[in-house]
């Protein structure tokens, strides 16, 4: 069974760092791009960030460039989220996903555009208090 689970979240203050984590399992890690995503409550999910497997491009949303770090270890098939500065309006529950086709995860991390990608894993909160 193909698995994404992401843990790491928790309440923080304004200006906080919070590294999450996303490990994979169930398909073959190293030929995904994966990627970050967010929902507050209320609003649409949005990408984050991701990063290619092919040469380990990252990509990120306008608001997050410069505070959030995208990386992943194939040895280990885990992706991790280093989020530092955080703002209040970080907060939502952050989803990692993953598809084959690294364009797909691009263009939903760094454009409005949605749709569907391969495989979601189960979220968690990221509450930023102000």
């Amino acid at each position: 069974d193909v698995q994404l689970q992401a843990s790491g979240g928790g309440l923080v203050q304004t200006g906080e760092s919070l590294r999450l984590s996303c490990a994979a399992s169930g398909f073959i890690f190293d030929d995904y791009a994966i990627g970050w995503f967010r929902q507050a409550p209320g609003k649409e999910r949005e990408g984050v960030a991701c990063i290619k497997s092919t040469d380990g491009s990252t990509y990120y949303r306008e608001s997050v460039e410069g505070r959030f770090t995208i990386s992943r270890d194939n040895a280990k098939n885990m992706v991790y989220l280093q989020m530092n500065n955080l703002k209040p309006e970080d907060t939502g529950v952050y989803y990692c996903a993953a598809d084959y086709s690294a364009e797909h995860v691009v263009v939903f991390v760094t454009t409005r555009q949605t749709g569907a990608l391969d495989f979601w894993g189960k979220g968690t909160q990221v509450t930023v208090s102000s």
